[in-house]
């Protein structure tokens, strides 16, 4: 029995996951894979866009650090819009003895580590930039694949719960960056290094620890007008749900990432740190986040699949972001971002990491093109990243302050549960 998204009579479409009668069984090999390639990936990223180019940056040029971030976030997200189509359609349609999304993860891993480590030598502003955006457009070759390994090979009814995988992957993965970021706040091009070392495993670990089956013999639709937009473009038909998650989930990563991707300088510019005791701090929110995260999005994910509810858990958590958003907005002392990362990223980030992959496998339009749709989701997941600072670069530059970034992006997560409440293909 097919268990795939289904697609509309006129697509034709073949499933691609298929179970035999009875409770589907629970692969520890795939879970361990995708947690560990999600962990690798991530890290690297949230490290070098938190952490690790802002504090380039106040060394290259402090003057102009706080438009450079700013720069690098748009820049970054053009490329990685490109990237993730691009990336998500040739998955689709590889065909290799390897699979369709080994080859590509492979080749992203070690173009991302080549550009990390190129990130650690460039003293330019500009240098960064470019080389930023080189870093931003393979880093997509491991996500848009990584991410549709969870429709190509999970039944639906543990969909939830390898979305909790997934999003375990992920809180380790920003955990790891807040903690062992913090100890390059002053020697960020040593972390790059490291970082750019671990990042080159992302590929091949997946690879070696849940091998995907051959598909050298899989036939291959013909490159024709009709297929170029169904597999380079943006969904065009039956995409309502499709579009409101997406902007549902841009807007939840955009107010998160407001924050977090300015944190040294909140600590430092806004409360008035020094930089040690914002490292210590960083540490700290990032444990904090990954206690929180863990248990609230492994019991989220699971508990999903139970009550048969997608939406509901990802609406609650978007809430819940506003609310704790608007702490350090109200309570002008440092302790206030401890409390943000309680609220913020342990409970709110882990229940919609947990539930929101499973939201967006719902509304897949064609399941013969979902790494590629799954690859413009994750755009809004990378997007809010890079965008998020830019919101706060505003709100700084012209707005007054960082208060004015807290409140705003409250306004914003509250955007994203009313848009996420209007999906109808899914409770």
């Amino acid at each position: 029995m097919s268990v795939s998204p289904s697609p509309s009579p006129s697509r034709g479409s073949e499933p691609t996951v298929q179970e035999a009668p009875g409770r589907p069984r629970f692969s520890i090999r795939l879970a361990v894979a995708i947690i560990l390639g999600n962990l690798l990936w991530l890290a690297p990223f949230v490290a070098g866009i938190a952490v690790l180019l802002p504090a380039r940056l106040e060394m290259v040029a402090p003057d102009q650090k706080v438009q450079a971030i700013a720069t690098l976030a748009m820049a970054g997200s053009v490329v990685a819009l490109i990237a993730n189509i691009v990336f998500g359609a040739l998955s689709d349609r590889t065909r290799s003895r390897f699979g369709k999304r080994t080859p590509w993860m492979v080749l992203g891993s070690v173009a991302t580590a080549a550009s990390l480590y190129a990130l650690s030598v460039v003293t330019s502003v500009t240098g960064l930039v470019v080389v930023w955006c080189v870093f931003q457009f393979f880093l997509n070759a491991i996500v848009a694949p990584l991410i549709a390994i969870i429709p190509d090979r999970v039944p639906e009814q543990l969909r939830g719960t390898f979305s909790a995988v997934y999003g375990i992957g992920s809180t380790l993965g920003a955990g790891a960056a807040g903690i062992l970021a913090s100890r390059f706040v002053t020697d960020p091009s040593t972390g790059l290094m490291v970082f750019g070392t671990a990042i080159l495993f992302a590929g091949p670990v997946v690879a070696l620890i849940a091998p995907d089956r051959s598909t050298a013999d899989e036939p291959r639709a013909p490159l024709d007008r009709e297929t170029l937009l169904r597999n380079f473009s943006f969904p065009r038909r039956g995409a309502r749900d499709f579009y409101l998650a997406l902007v549902g989930k841009l807007l939840f990563v955009l107010a998160m990432y407001s924050i977090t991707g300015y944190q040294l300088y909140i600590l430092t510019d806004h409360f008035g740190l020094a930089p040690a005791a914002a490292g210590v701090m960083i540490a700290t929110i990032a444990t904090i986040q990954t206690v929180g995260s863990l248990v609230a999005g492994t019991a989220a994910g699971p508990l999903s699949d139970r009550l048969g509810r997608r939406k509901a858990p990802v609406v609650g958590a978007a809430l819940l972001l506003a609310v704790a958003l608007m702490v350090p907005f109200l309570w002008q002392d440092s302790a206030a971002m401890i409390v943000f990362a309680v609220l913020g990223l342990g409970l709110a980030f882990g229940v919609f990491n947990s539930v929101d992959q499973a939201l967006n496998y719902k509304v897949l339009p064609d399941p013969t093109t979902a790494a590629k749709d799954l690859g413009i989701l994750n755009m809004a997941n990378t997007g809010g990243q890079i965008l998020g600072p830019v919101v706060m670069s505003v709100a700084v530059i012209s707005l007054g302050g960082y208060r004015a970034g807290f409140i705003i992006s409250a306004g914003i997560a509250v955007l994203s549960a009313i848009t996420i409440s209007l999906v109808r293909s899914t409770r």
